[in-house]
């Protein structure tokens, strides 16, 4: 069957990558973006966050010279729970809403849907939920748990049942800044078999988390630092 596929998502480089990639293989009815900036209270910026903007530019997007808007029909909202987004979504009345990258999403935002809401989440929800997952994982040397995670949304925060799972392919030498990029084609594929098993028998197999990870926030700089090089050790053994 023909599935009515939304896309709630911010506009990013490896969003709109995302969006591109998904879109080709099943395209998009709508895509939302939330233009509100979570930003921490304490300085989080580090410099390699430059290198990964002009990475997911020149590497991830090229040969991409459209927008979202050249993709589907683009929607931008401070919050994708605003009433008018809200009013726009119950009229198409999607069967499945992706969601990658937004904040957590009211509950009848979910009921605007009638097969399948869907969150992407760079990590193990099971140990670690929120904000810069993939960091805190490498930050605790954690490496068996740079995964990226694609499960049901429910009113909580990165707890619905866990569809597909999928460890990211590290090569010796890669950089810290390449490792949205690398996830986010994982989560492309990942989006691309759950819409194959909806579109084709209107289910996709899941199970329940088997417990709850902690709620990680924004990671700190002077911890961004020390991240790269437990990275950089870890990616040199491979």
């Amino acid at each position: 069957m023909s599935l009515k596929t939304v896309l709630l998502t911010t506009d990013t480089t490896h969003h709109c990558y995302y969006a591109w990639k998904l879109n080709e293989r099943f395209p998009l009815e709508a895509i939302f973006l939330e233009t509100q900036d979570l930003t921490a209270k304490f300085d989080a910026f580090h410099p390699y966050e430059k290198l990964r903007e002009d990475y997911e530019r020149d590497v991830l997007l090229s040969g991409f010279t459209a927008t979202f808007a050249d993709l589907s029909k683009t929607y931008y909202f401070e919050s994708v729970n605003d009433g008018e987004s809200m009013s726009i979504l119950k009229a198409i009345s999607p069967d499945v809403m992706i969601v990658f990258g937004t904040g957590k999403l009211l509950s009848a935002v979910i009921q605007t849907v009638s097969v399948a809401c869907l969150n992407l989440h760079g990590g193990n929800p099971e140990k670690y939920r929120g904000l810069d997952t993939h960091l805190w994982a490498i930050y605790h040397q954690d490496f068996d748990n740079l995964v990226t995670t694609l499960h049901y949304v429910d009113t909580h925060l990165d707890t619905g049942d866990i569809i597909l799972q999928s460890q990211l392919r590290l090569v010796k030498g890669c950089q810290l800044y390449e490792l949205r990029s690398i996830n986010t084609k994982v989560c492309v594929d990942l989006s691309a078999l759950a819409l194959s098993s909806l579109q084709a028998t209107g289910w996709v197999p899941s199970r329940k988390q088997l417990s709850r990870g902690r709620y990680y926030s924004f990671m700190p700089s002077v911890l961004k630092e020390d991240c790269i090089r437990k990275f950089d050790r870890y990616v040199a053994q491979l």
